[in-house]
């Protein structure tokens, strides 16, 4: 018999609280570690490379990124965004963790800090299918989903903004916690994941995410 040992946080169901953060006219500039998650990863002495920031309101969740540590840019490309560099983030709106295969609660979103444009310099931000699913969310406008970023000596910032109306079934008030799972994804640093890596089907199956619960 191989010994096989599995990952700590498959051992248990992870909540984490996600602040409230009041609506703004402007931008909301950087998080404070208010509202900074913790990575479990760390769990198994594992270093992260990636600090992710979250935050919700009535209208829809924030999340702020920062990939430190690169030696070079990131590798995006509008026409391979499952495969370049950013971020990618996984909502259920109902929490629905006893199912194998996504809802139209569940959504899939990738933001990433480059790969749009004439240069492919220019950020750019998708909602994309969720392979298996039984049904899909209902469809969004081209430019709801929003996007800043701002390039570091060595790696980037951005911020993610997911409006309420790009999520089906958003609804704090009855539904106060959520299905959640993110994955930056890095070729020069490998990927990190909020729990479990893709060598689990996480981009498929909403039973592997966790729980963000948010708090007002």
């Amino acid at each position: 018999m191989s010994d096989v040992l599995l990952p700590a946080t498959l051992l248990f169901r992870l909540a984490i609280p996600c602040q409230y953060l009041a609506p703004s006219k402007g931008k909301h500039g950087q998080l404070t570690d208010k509202y900074l998650l913790p990575w479990p990863g760390e769990l198994e002495g594992k270093k992260p490379y990636a600090k992710l920031w979250a935050a919700w309101n009535e209208h829809g969740l924030i999340f702020q990124l920062l990939v430190t540590g690169k030696g070079q840019r990131p590798w995006c490309r509008d026409s391979r965004i499952e495969d370049s560099d950013g971020l990618q983030l996984w909502i259920d709106t109902r929490n629905t963790q006893n199912i194998h295969r996504a809802g139209r609660f569940c959504h899939r979103m990738v933001y990433l800090p480059a790969g749009s444009g004439r240069n492919l310099d220019e950020p750019m931000c998708a909602m994309l299918a969720i392979n298996r699913a039984k049904e899909s969310p209902r469809e969004i406008e081209r430019d709801a989903l929003k996007i800043d970023r701002q390039w570091k000596n060595d790696g980037y910032w951005l911020e993610a903004i997911i409006p309420a109306s790009a999520l089906t079934g958003y609804s704090p008030a009855d539904q106060p916690a959520i299905g959640f799972m993110y994955a930056v994804v890095d070729r020069e640093r490998g990927w990190q994941c909020f729990t479990l890596g893709p060598e689990f089907p996480i981009a498929e199956d909403p039973s592997l995410w966790s729980t963000l619960e948010l708090t007002k």
